[in-house]
């Protein structure tokens, strides 16, 4: 990394950092990534499956005339590694913590109605037809299913199951399989392999997951949701899953089909009002905005922004994040005590007043500069409503980052991260 680092080669103190698995690797340096440099990670991740660890995390400094400092970071099962945190990641708080939106459960639609399309006599002669000799589900089969979801299927997919179960009692049949799913239109699960969408299978990571927030329209056909108990998964279109959705939007059906994107960790796609209409062809999309990341529920306020915390300030504010400022830093006193507020991201030197976090009273993740947590520390007003952590790490924070997130887990009682300090000398820069 240093080869081509533009600091180390102007005789100025160089700084490098990264994360390095044996499958994969996050540098931050002054250059770009050479032959050496790749070649040198590459015999490193031979050296990390050797000695069967999965990844380690550097960050070095370096003087001109080649006195260097070496931290190595050993895994933790309390960071959680994070894209835009190279050489530590997020301290994980509590064993199994989720960003909010993972623990979002489906809002009761006791109104919900099949579609004036859900047809199950019409989908059970499509499917008898397409499919003659099928040998289905028994109905304690169904009830099984149904005692193992914890909930009753829908009409539509009880038929569907009577019609063909896919497997058999002698085990996986390729060839009815692929005649099923011929007929419904995906790749088709077995009776015993339906499932609930599970959020947390979806969750993304906290340093993206925190900064999210849900919502579902009033218009909206699928709830906002990172999953549901009544996300019904039947099937695949080889990567994304279809669900018969059990807990519909405001405006939408019970029984409708759903897409589930493995690419996206919230929300889904309306493909059909009802299991009939997938079945027959008669699919649609419902024209939606999955990020999670609108206002009035997500701000975010430096250059390019909103540029003050008093205009975004309102009781619907759930994630606060700031960004580079021009001019005076920032003061949280007008966020102060929102309600539902839960995250608050700050890059070092944005904040005014620290101590101001203190008045923030249900944070789950906060991500803060070294010396800004250092304020926090001393002063005894880390939140201990906090979930996950992190600290963004300037060039002159360095080193001491591994002792200061040591400290935030001690008051968790959280196991500590294990580094290693290693002094040497690699000569001044040719």
């Amino acid at each position: 990394m240093l080869t081509d680092d533009r600091d180390r080669c102007a005789g100025r103190l160089a700084r490098v950092a990264g994360r390095i698995s044996q499958t994969g690797w996050s540098l931050a340096h002054g250059g770009s990534m050479s032959s050496t440099a790749r070649a040198a990670v590459e015999d490193i991740q031979r050296g990390l499956a050797r000695g069967r660890v999965q990844e380690i995390a550097f960050r070095a400094e370096i003087q001109p005339d080649g006195r260097t400092t070496l931290g190595l970071v050993w895994p933790s099962p309390v960071v959680e590694p994070a894209i835009g945190y190279p050489d530590l990641g997020v301290l994980v708080l509590a064993d199994g913590a989720l960003p909010e939106p993972w623990l979002r459960r489906p809002d009761p639609v006791p109104e919900a109605v099949p579609a004036p399309s859900a047809d199950p006599e019409l989908l059970e002669r499509t499917l008898r037809e397409r499919l003659p000799g099928a040998v289905g589900a028994t109905e304690e089969e169904i009830a099984a299913a149904e005692a193992r979801l914890g909930l009753t299927l829908s009409d539509e997919l009880k038929v569907l199951y009577r019609v063909t179960r896919v497997y058999s009692g002698d085990g996986f049949d390729f060839e009815e399989a692929d005649r099923a799913g011929g007929a419904v239109g995906c790749e088709l699960s077995g009776l015993e392999h339906l499932y609930s969408t599970d959020a947390a299978v979806r969750y993304p990571g906290w340093d993206h997951g925190a900064t999210r927030a849900v919502s579902t329209a009033p218009d909206a056909a699928v709830q906002g949701l990172a999953g549901s108990p009544g996300w019904i998964g039947f099937g695949t279109n080889g990567g994304d899953a279809f669900a018969v959705d059990l807990t519909p939007g405001p405006a939408g059906y019970f029984g409708q089909v759903i897409l589930v994107d493995h690419e996206q960790s919230l929300g889904a796609e309306l493909v059909a009002e009802s299991l009939t209409d997938f079945v027959l062809g008669r699919v649609r999309e419902e024209s939606c905005d999955r990020r999670g990341d609108k206002l009035p529920a997500v701000a975010r306020v430096g250059a390019g922004c909103l540029e003050t915390v008093q205009a975004v300030a309102h009781p619907a504010l759930e994630v606060l994040s700031i960004g580079a400022c021009d001019g005076i830093p920032l003061s949280l006193a007008p966020v102060a005590g929102l309600p539902r507020l839960r995250t608050l991201t700050a890059l070092p030197g944005t904040l005014a007043d620290p101590l101001e976090v203190a008045g923030l009273t249900g944070l789950e993740f906060l991500e803060l500069g070294a010396q800004e947590w250092r304020v926090l520390l001393n002063a005894g007003a880390v939140p201990r409503t906090l979930k996950a952590a992190a600290i963004k790490v300037r060039d002159q924070d360095h080193l001491p980052v591994v002792a200061i997130a040591n400290e935030i887990l001690a008051l968790w009682d959280r196991p500590q991260i294990v580094q290693t300090l290693l002094d040497g000398d690699l000569g001044p820069a040719l």
